[in-house]
């Protein structure tokens, strides 16, 4: 139930309270909202669909489970108790939807619940009656949380495509060359001529589309490629090479 003052218990309205908010723009994100009782679920979808949100409900955890989803960016708007699961259990589950951050309602305070809940990654904990600019504010972090994550993971994916394309001695060459080694160094440790190792440093930049050697140190880091260990055969040759090149 959403709040505001005494009022609101006899408002046509009561799962939200009464409050003025900005007029909304549409948005390209999606809401979706699970919760067994259709009263909540029509108060709180009618409410943010006037803020111009797509709703997608649910009555169920199941029902979600097995809903294919869309490619937009999301969160998910989640009664603390389904008919068919908890709404901890099925957050716990929401990995394999691509995990959109989740926002609780619940009939009550719950603290062993609340924390649960934000240990596990949720954006809030909020208690019926809500307070509708308490949802919206959550609502609009859980979009800008998943947004960011979308846009890690296609980055993520454009890089992994462009290492894909780098022969296995180019995928030797360029941990060596963002550790900082010199490029006779890393020859050494290769057993390779510097200007064989200088072909292949090009062919890494070139495939890679780096624009700078800082920018391909920072896309090595976000691909999580470093020198393998320390105590491979790598980091053993390498180790060796900065003795003597000391």
């Amino acid at each position: 139930m959403l709040h505001n003052d005494a009022a609101s218990a006899s408002a046509t309205r009561p799962y939200l309270t009464r409050s003025k908010l900005p007029q909304p723009e549409p948005t390209s994100e999606v809401v979706y909202l699970l919760h067994p009782d259709q009263p909540v679920r029509q108060e709180v979808s009618g409410f943010l669909h006037a803020l111009q949100m797509k709703v997608i409900e649910f009555s169920s955890g199941a029902e979600y489970l097995d809903f294919d989803g869309t490619d937009r960016a999301a969160c998910v708007v989640l009664g603390l108790s389904l008919p068919d699961i908890s709404g901890l259990e099925l957050q716990r589950r929401l990995p394999q939807k691509g995990n959109p951050p989740v926002i609780f309602i619940g009939d009550h305070s719950d603290v062993v619940s609340t924390v649960r809940a934000m240990k596990a990654g949720a954006i809030d904990f909020l208690t019926m009656p809500i307070d509708p600019g308490a949802l919206l504010e959550a609502v609009e972090t859980a979009f800008e949380l998943d947004l960011h994550a979308r846009r890690q993971k296609a980055e993520l994916a454009v890089l992994e495509e462009r290492f894909s394309t780098l022969t296995p001695r180019e995928r030797e060459v360029l941990p060596l060359i963002v550790s900082g080694l010199l490029n006779k160094q890393a020859a050494s440790v290769l057993g390779i001529s510097d200007v064989t190792l200088q072909v292949h440093r090009s062919q890494v930049m070139r495939k890679m589309k780096a624009d700078s050697f800082a920018d391909l140190v920072r896309m090595t880091a976000k691909l999580g490629i470093s020198l393998s260990s320390n105590d491979g055969p790598l980091g053993k040759s390498l180790r060796s090479s900065r003795r003597a090149t000391a």
